[in-house]
């Protein structure tokens, strides 16, 4: 696992949208459309939705405002890791493997596992670990080239030569 690129502007990093962050934004610009009177064929068009979309977001907007259009929490059982956590989990991770012990320096959803553990004291399932790191940090999958260990750059360029 890797941390994806983040953007710096004047030293502060943005983290990632999520998608239902990015979801949200696309229906408050929805309101803003809907507001200045547009029709909604034109606001499925500038906001990149299906217009049937849209027209549901108007008639959710026509009974109860842009509060109608705003994401709301989830329901179920809360995260076991609050926000705070998640941060706390994000820098020991940035550290690296090797920083905590680890022979190589990869990330696998075991040892990850072990270092939430180890950061928080909540033990998270295979899973769990997987839409943390996926979800909530924004993280990818990142595969290592396979390469022998022994591989000689330099006396592979010789032989060529």
């Amino acid at each position: 696992m890797s941390s994806k690129p983040q953007d710096a502007v004047a030293g502060v990093s943005v983290l990632p949208l999520t998608r239902p962050q990015l979801a949200e934004a696309r229906r408050m610009r929805a309101a803003e459309l809907f507001e200045q009177g547009r029709p909604s064929s034109e606001v499925a068009r500038a906001v990149g939705m299906h217009p049937e979309s849209v027209r549901r977001w108007k008639r959710l907007w026509e009974q109860g405002g842009v509060q109608a259009l705003r994401r709301r929490s989830a329901t179920g059982r809360p995260p076991k890791l609050d926000d705070a956590r998640v941060e706390a989990v994000r820098t020991v991770l940035e550290q690296g493997a090797q920083a905590h012990g680890f022979e190589a320096d990869l990330w696998t959803l075991e040892r990850v596992g072990v270092v939430v553990e180890r950061v928080t004291g909540v033990t998270l399932a295979r899973a769990s670990v997987w839409r943390l790191l996926t979800g909530r940090l924004g993280w990818s999958l990142q595969r290592p080239r396979r390469q022998a260990v022994e591989r000689d750059e330099s006396e592979i360029a010789r032989w060529v030569a």
